[in-house]
């Protein structure tokens, strides 16, 4: 089962747009065909290729330019659909000995779609005889009325999978177009953290509603807080010089994407700052994240005076994570940060509103 794109140039996002940055610019979409009204459709995949940005942004980790979701994707889609069906009582998949009937994906709410891709691989596995044709495709604006797409084959499949689809495409949906109000009033790059629901299928309906998944897991990038240097470093007193330390003799090879240290005072962004660009005049590596926690605007701006007033901004990547609010976001303007950062983005959304209609 393969999803195809409307080729239609003026549609397609060649690259990963500045903020708002929906990342799939799709019109209609249809499973198992490849022309539509005498046009030409090519594969969805073909037009979610690798995009370069901040080290936060890992959505090409999900997505392959070429195959579709990654391997690491599917993964997470196999183990979340098979969680849902199982707890739904569906636990083998369907023959498709029945009748066959239509239904109709029903949008009752606004949104920006996300959850596509995990429901066509839901039913590659569990109801292959299902066929499903998408009118909207992965991270397009929906409106209450739209038809979303249509699902054709044995009437038990439909019955059996119709709450598991509308619960992915819901819930998904609802983050997506969360994601989208932040990434369209946030004054730069907003992310989200490792605090999700549906872990990897969190982070990509982020990614389609403009926002950055930020690390995919803990193996992902390095991230080094206040208990990992308790634990490190038990014998060194004052979190600054743990810091300090642990800067001046890890691995650089072992932090996956990125590395980054979490400060709650100004003196340890300094000092991680300060032990930062010595280590890359010897090593020349990439630049260090600094999470100012819950230091607030005035804080955060004061950090990043100080750091170009000494030289050291350019060693680093500056986050701001906790006290971040949908409301506050123009309080960030002018705080000279590279990412903002907050799990309000993904956790305790409103799902979008769908129905599934059979027909007659």
């Amino acid at each position: 089962m393969k999803t195809w794109f409307l080729a239609r140039c003026s549609l397609t996002a060649v690259t990963r747009p500045c903020m708002p940055a929906p990342t799939t610019s799709t019109r209609f979409i249809v499973s198992g065909q490849q022309v539509h009204n005498h046009e030409v459709l090519v594969p969805l995949a073909l037009i979610m290729a690798d995009k370069s940005g901040p080290p936060h942004d890992r959505g090409a980790v999900l997505w392959d330019a070429t195959s579709g979701p990654s391997r690491m994707l599917i993964s997470s889609i196999d183990r979340w659909t098979s969680s849902l069906l199982a707890d739904d009582g569906v636990d083998m998949p369907f023959m498709g000995n029945n009748e066959s009937v239509n239904a109709t994906i029903i949008a009752r709410s606004d949104g920006i779609l996300a959850g596509c891709a995990a429901v066509e691989h839901m039913l590659q596995i569990w109801a292959g005889g299902l066929q499903i044709s998408w009118s909207h495709g992965e991270g397009r604006s929906i409106s209450s009325g739209d038809e979303i797409a249509i699902i054709r084959g044995d009437k038990e499949a439909v019955l059996a999978m119709e709450r598991t689809i509308l619960n992915i495409l819901g819930q998904l949906s609802g983050i997506a177009t969360e994601s989208k109000k932040w990434s369209s009033k946030a004054p730069g790059q907003i992310a989200c953290t490792r605090k999700t629901i549906w872990g990897l299928l969190d982070k990509w309906a982020v990614h389609l509603g403009g926002g950055l998944t930020h690390r995919l897991s803990k193996q992902d990038a390095k991230m080094i807080k206040e208990n990992d240097l308790a634990v490190m470093y038990p014998d060194i007193d004052g979190n600054g010089a743990r810091i300090s330390r642990y800067l001046s003799e890890v691995n650089i090879d072992e932090c996956g994407a990125f590395l980054e240290v979490e400060v709650r005072e100004e003196k340890e962004a300094i000092m991680a700052a300060f032990t930062w660009s010595e280590r890359r005049m010897v090593d020349g590596c990439d630049r260090l994240v600094i999470m100012l926690d819950n230091f607030g605007p005035e804080r955060c701006k004061s950090v990043a005076d100080e750091l170009s007033e000494m030289g050291l901004r350019e060693h680093v990547v500056l986050e701001a994570s906790g006290g971040i609010l949908l409301a506050n976001l123009e309080d960030w303007r002018e705080c000279g940060l590279d990412v903002l950062s907050t799990s309000t983005i993904n956790r305790g959304t409103t799902p979008v509103d769908l129905s599934m209609l059979i027909e007659n």
